[in-house]
């Protein structure tokens, strides 16, 4: 895509929407990253010019883990599939993505609208609660 040429019509437009979406951007980041860190037992570094973050679980419940282990998965996938099933958010496991080993977590998006952001971060915490009294 082309942008409009600094002497278009449409250039002043051009620059002003390209600059609320960027603006956006880092405050749906912000906003992310801040609130699973909130989360008892869940770390998350800013996220630097990706549309991701990943959010590493610090107090993987260990009955969470023999479960995953009984069912052939990995925990991080037992947990994004509790997490789907309940909440309807959808995470990828970051087994997939060579983490270190004994790293248990996922990569989520913050591209959504901002209040749909903010909504995402309560369930996050809602799922996370509710998943670590499960195998606690």
């Amino acid at each position: 895509v082309k942008p409009p040429l600094p002497c278009g019509e449409s250039y002043d437009t051009f620059m002003k929407e390209e600059g609320e979406i960027y603006e956006s951007l880092k405050r749906r980041a912000k906003i992310l990253v801040d609130g699973l860190n909130s989360i008892d037992g869940i770390e998350c570094v800013q996220a630097e010019g990706a549309m991701y973050a990943f959010p590493r679980i610090t107090n993987f419940p260990e009955k969470a883990i023999v479960e995953a282990k009984a069912e052939g998965q990995s925990p991080d996938t037992l947990y994004a599939l509790s997490l789907l099933e309940e909440t309807g958010i959808c995470v990828v496991p970051a087994s997939g993505f060579g983490q270190a080993p004994g790293r248990i977590g996922f990569r989520t998006t913050f591209l959504p609208p901002e209040d749909k952001v903010i909504k995402a971060v309560g369930e996050f915490k809602r799922h996370h609660e509710l998943f670590c009294n499960k195998y606690s």
